[in-house]
């Protein structure tokens, strides 16, 4: 790993939270024909997700309330919400505060390998440094999605 690959994670990161601060929240709970989930749970799957993907190897210094999991881990989705999900200040103000976190990793600690293997499916991760890539990965992924359901709400509207 290198600074090069901690700056393209940054880069990454920044798109989404530029994303995310554009979308009017008025369309952040819309699910549109076709989609499981919406904006807001993208936005929170993303910051979530990071943080999940990161506590086995450098975690982040950042913090999220436990309802987190409930709400934005895989195979979650709005429909079966029973608590009120974090607005979009909330979940801007998170990933910011990761932003802040990926500019404080420790380069070696990417290198380190993993105390286990990470798996996931198929998917096999033995180096902090793959996971690390594999997150920010998912994160892209995301942001497609997020672009693709602001079309069809707007398509729809």
């Amino acid at each position: 790993m290198s600074q090069a690959s901690i700056q393209t994670a940054k880069t990454a990161h920044q798109l989404v939270i530029g994303s995310i601060q554009a979308i009017p929240e008025e369309i952040y709970d819309i699910t549109p024909a076709g989609f499981n989930n919406t904006v807001r749970w993208n936005a929170g799957h993303i910051v979530t997700m990071l943080n999940w993907f990161l506590s086995t190897g450098p975690a982040l210094n950042t913090k999220l309330p436990e309802s987190y999991a409930g709400l934005f881990m895989t195979g979650t989705k709005p429909s079966d919400w029973t608590v009120t999900p974090p607005s979009k200040s909330e979940l801007i103000q998170f990933l910011s505060a990761q932003l802040d976190d990926l500019s404080n990793l420790d380069i070696e600690s990417l290198n380190a390998p993993l105390s286990a293997p990470f798996e996931m499916g198929p998917l096999k991760f033995e180096t902090a440094g793959e996971l690390f890539n594999f997150a920010f990965i998912h994160e892209a992924v995301h942001l497609g999605i997020i672009s693709s359901l602001v079309k069809a709400v707007q398509a729809d509207h």
